[in-house]
């Protein structure tokens, strides 16, 4: 059973998959899309590519855990994958997810256009393993 994340943005989408095993997430790519009906449609072609049975989705909430228009706005990605695909979403507390992908990325001395290239990726690799790590954790 293999799981795809994904960092939803409006000029960007990081995508990640997990091993057959669901224990361990690897990116797969930052796409750029022209809007959520073109987003929706590299989910489900990498998804059916991959053999993907289930989408994780980062949902960015605010630091106090409210949600404003752009957790809106991934719930509504959430459904037209859903409707389109056929394949179950749930959504993944994003916070921090990009600030810790930027910290790795220092950490290993990766900035300019290749960072900009990568963050996405890393972000919905870090919302993925979250979700993994999560799942193990509560043994479901």
């Amino acid at each position: 059973m293999r799981i795809m994340g994904v960092d939803f943005g409006e000029a960007r989408m990081g995508l990640a998959l997990s091993d057959p095993t669901g224990l361990l997430a690897g990116g797969i790519g930052t796409f750029k899309v022209t809007g959520i009906k073109n987003a929706v449609k590299i989910v489900c072609e990498k998804a059916k590519e991959n053999d993907v049975s289930l989408v994780v989705i980062g949902l960015p909430k605010n630091m106090n855990g409210t949600e404003g228009d752009r957790a809106a706005r991934s719930r509504k990605f959430a459904a037209m994958i859903e409707e389109a695909s056929g394949l179950p979403t749930e959504l993944c507390d994003e916070r921090r997810t990009t600030i810790l992908a930027a910290g790795y990325m220092s950490e290993t001395g990766t900035f300019g256009k290749k960072r900009k290239e990568s963050i996405d990726t890393l972000s919905a690799q870090i919302i993925l393993q979250t979700y993994l790590d999560k799942k193990k954790n509560l043994g479901f």
